[in-house]
């Protein structure tokens, strides 16, 4: 079949709308009908070759659509089902095995190397392969071929053209809360970096009853509405004596957790600092493969604190996602307040909003059908 996505042709530029040719589902695959789509900051990073993501390649990762077909075999979605499309995982290695699918041995190709398992991809353009299968779904397209392993049953109430982003940003930083750090009521929680991952944790701060949630960013925009959706204090970043000033507003020995949106050694190195005795900070964002950290040993050990990477949040998806649509449906987690709409056609506009800081959630609406 004939579908219109956006492809990724060279680092930095602007993506090419263009009509592909998508293959029928074949077994366990299923195909949806996107009615959204968010764009998430690892989007940009594969764009601009900062992973080994080939190219050309239909990117987007947290979709959200209408089940159009299924393959043999898959009995999780039938079609009209509404879904949201997050991560995918081989469903078979040690950590799958344990319900860890979020640090799936096979993470890295099975999301980012854009073909199947056996290298083929269900998109193509005049007899040429088209990369695809980016997280199990490229997203940035009419249309996707999924599998029983990403794909999110989610209650027909719900606003489907909202929920794409749970998929990635927002369910990694409130999964970093909720499930991760287990953020307890009455804790301590400082927030660096306040895009759609570091707000989303701080909403999560709120749901879980901690009592001290600061937002620590360089944009002033973004440190009020962390205030709005309930931090209790707000720090610039580069503000003079900023650790101590964390610190003392925590009760003098520092935060209970930490966590990292920006993948920045300098602002890591911050979040560290910042640990009470026995704390933990959560590292969260992308940082380049090259980076590395250098750490105070004797602040770490010496004091029981500790530093762990988290990935999609420790989620799992088919449990979590539906748990954060109740709690917003119930008013306790608005994330709705991240989100400014764009038309498909405006889909590089939405990213260049996003990368320069003008959004804090873009999501890209396709047109519905005829």
């Amino acid at each position: 079949m004939e579908i219109n996505a956006a492809v990724a042709r060279a680092p930095q530029a602007p993506l090419s709308l263009e009509t592909l040719q998508l293959e029928p589902p074949r077994g366990g695959e299923i195909l949806v009908r996107l009615v959204a789509t968010g764009i998430c900051h690892t989007d940009i990073v594969m764009r601009d070759q900062h992973l080994p993501t080939p190219q050309p390649v239909v990117l987007g990762h947290e979709g959200a659509g209408i089940v159009e077909q299924v393959g043999s075999g898959v009995t999780k979605v039938a079609v009209g089902d509404h879904v949201v499309m997050t991560y995918n995982s081989c469903g078979h290695c040690a950590s799958c095995d344990k319900g860890q699918a979020s640090y799936c041995h096979d993470f890295f190709p099975r999301n980012f190397l854009g073909t199947r398992a056996d290298g083929s991809s269900g998109l193509s353009q005049a007899g040429k392969m088209v990369y695809g299968n980016i997280f199990g779904q490229s997203s940035f397209a009419s249309h996707s071929l999924c599998h029983e392993r990403n794909v999110v049953k989610v209650p027909r109430s719900a606003p489907l053209e909202l929920l794409g982003p749970l998929a990635c940003g927002v369910q990694t930083g409130a999964g970093a809360v909720l499930n991760s750090l287990r953020v307890a009521p009455g804790d301590s929680l400082a927030v660096f970096g306040t895009g759609s991952v570091g707000l989303s944790a701080i909403m999560a701060g709120v749901v879980a009853g901690a009592t001290t949630i600061i937002a620590v960013d360089r944009n002033r925009q973004r440190l009020e509405l962390a205030l709005e959706l309930g931090a209790s204090h707000a720090f610039v970043a580069d503000s003079p004596g900023v650790v101590e000033r964390i610190c003392q507003v925590a009760g003098g020995a520092g935060v209970d957790h930490a966590l990292d949106t920006t993948g920045l050694a300098p602002v890591i190195q911050q979040a560290v600092a910042v640990l009470a005795p026995r704390g933990t900070c959560g590292i969260l964002g992308a940082s380049d493969p090259s980076s590395t950290l250098e750490l105070n040993l004797s602040h770490m050990m010496s004091a029981g604190r500790s530093l762990r990477g988290i990935v999609e949040g420790d989620s799992l998806p088919d449990h979590f996602i539906p748990a954060l649509i109740r709690l917003y449906e119930g008013g306790r987690f608005p994330f709705d307040r991240l989100v400014t709409y764009y038309e498909f056609e405006q889909i590089n506009q939405a990213i260049d909003d996003a990368e320069h800081g003008r959004v804090v959630k873009p999501i890209v609406r396709f047109p519905a059908p005829l």
